[in-house]
């Protein structure tokens, strides 16, 4: 009897909550009205300017702190660095609900449709966001830019209309950095899309990619992503697991196939994942999707780069670059990489030496949840370890970085959302900043060297070259003696990071 009590005055709650607190959708400012037809007129974002570069004094919370896109660092602008896009997903279709709770955000152009009339609102709010933000990059998903219709002819007929008015925003300034197809949320995909017991739903899956595919390529996108949200299982007593890998890697084969069909030259990104919603995914971190692309032949061909008189060899002593030829890498989120289990800068160097790092979905966890909270990042060692990798990585072009972060349920403000995206990219920014610094220092990249500095010799050649064998081996240990064993020391590893910071 109390749990009926309470569900009903939760219920009752929630219905006050919708009823009241749904704000009025126009003006969007107080000088101007809808208009007859009821299209939005005036601005969006009234009272919020061209977010500009003011510096570290700055106080002025819209404006940015150590994002100085023109700003030349290690030889590349710091905007051809970190290349970043606005995920169209979490800023104008998040609503701040959890599973504990409703929606806390009703932003004042919404109208509490999925028409396609708001669907084209805020495609011109995405894009009016884009260019007071100064970011010349968005990502996607094909349901969260149109809505589904009756049937997947209506389906797309949506997605075509509003792509039409996206590519007419965009100009020839603006491009996705990729898009992608949403294979979780709708009821069909409960048991998964190229992983799906049902064949029906397979070719289904399979019809939205190539849709998704197409309108990416339609718009300039640079990349299209991979997110197998229930590509996985609950239960392997109920699970062929090996018929449904086999399964994935035949639809992934079809998107290459497709891809070459229609001239898109973008990369295919996947992105990896441990768990939730399923209880194991099958890409669940780098190394895992590493070798599920190595055994069913999905790697290109890879070579080693190594130029001296490059000018990234110049920056970093001693690099040589793994370029992978082949149509996959991946698309490393930072939140995913600690939910697996390790830092997001060790998944982003499994990515990187194996020739496959594509792409950053620069976000962050809580240490204190266990689940995959999306905050922007603001830890700026955590920041400087990404930064690392991408320039040893030589860039991430045509990848880049992806806010696939949300406001806290808390954050309503419209002001909010360019607040988040402004700290996400100084944080990036002065990450980037700190790694030129130790780059340039040279100090870490000494103690590491030294720590190695036994194989720099005649034996530890022969091993690197595949050409000492255990007899070798043997009687160079019987001559040598017991080996002496130098400190690696860590302390003053983090002494020098630290120092940059």
């Amino acid at each position: 009897m109390a749990g009926r009590i309470l569900l009903l005055v939760l219920s009752m709650n929630v219905i006050f909550f919708i009823v009241n607190a749904v704000p009025e959708t126009c003006p969007a400012d107080l000088g101007e009205k809808c208009g007859v037809d009821g299209e939005w007129e005036g601005e969006f974002f009234p009272g919020i300017p061209k977010i500009k570069y003011e510096g570290p004094s700055t106080k002025n919370p819209l404006a940015y702190k150590w994002y100085n896109a023109e700003e030349v660092i290690l030889g590349e602008k710091m905007k051809d660095w970190l290349r970043f896009s606005v995920a169209f997903w979490h800023t104008f279709r998040g609503t701040g609900a959890d599973p504990f709770g409703a929606p806390t955000k009703y932003w004042p152009w919404e109208d509490g449709t999925n028409s396609i009339a708001m669907a084209k609102r805020r495609m011109r709010a995405n894009f009016e966001f884009l260019n007071k933000l100064g970011v010349d990059r968005w990502c996607f998903h094909d349901r969260d830019i149109a809505p589904d219709g009756k049937t997947l002819q209506e389906t797309n007929s949506n997605l075509d209309e509003v792509v039409a008015l996206a590519k007419e925003l965009q100009g020839d300034k603006i491009r996705p950095l990729w898009g992608t197809a949403q294979l979780f949320m709708h009821p069909r995909y409960m048991h998964g899309a190229a992983t799906s017991s049902e064949l029906g739903v397979y070719a289904f899956a399979a019809a939205q990619v190539k849709k998704a595919m197409e309108v990416t390529h339609y718009l300039g996108g640079e990349n299209y992503v991979f997110w197998g949200g229930r590509e996985g299982y609950q239960t392997l007593l109920n699970t062929d697991m090996e018929r449904e890998l086999d399964h994935l890697a035949r639809f992934l084969e079809a998107a290459v196939a497709y891809k070459k069909k229609i001239g898109f030259n973008g990369t295919l990104l996947i992105e990896p994942k441990p768990q939730e919603p399923t209880k194991h995914q099958y890409d669940w971190d780098a190394a895992t999707t590493l070798n599920f692309l190595r055994k069913y032949g999905l790697l290109g061909e890879f070579q080693y780069l190594s130029d001296p008189n490059s000018a990234f060899q110049m920056i970093v002593d001693n690099s040589v670059v793994f370029v992978n030829h082949g149509e996959f890498k991946l698309n490393i989120e930072c939140n995913h990489a600690t939910l697996s289990g390790h830092s997001c800068h060790h998944d982003l160097e499994t990515a990187r030496i194996n020739g496959l790092l594509g792409n950053i979905d620069a976000n962050t966890g809580d240490p204190q949840v266990g689940w995959d909270t999306d905050q922007f990042m603001t830890d700026i060692g955590e920041a400087t370890m990404v930064m690392l990798s991408v320039i040893k990585n030589g860039g991430l072009a045509p990848g880049g970085f992806n806010f696939d972060a949300k406001l806290r349920r808390e954050s309503t403000d419209v002001e909010d959302l360019f607040i988040a995206h402004i700290s996400g990219m100084d944080t990036l920014a002065r990450g980037l900043r700190n790694a030129a610094k130790l780059i340039e220092d040279g100090s870490l990249a000494e103690l590491v060297r030294k720590r190695y500095s036994s194989f720099d010799t005649e034996l530890g050649g022969q091993i690197e070259a595949g050409k000492a064998d255990f007899e070798m081996l043997e009687k160079k240990a019987m001559e040598g003696g017991e080996p002496k064993v130098a400190s690696a020391k860590q302390e003053l590893a983090e002494m020098i990071f630290q120092s940059a910071l």
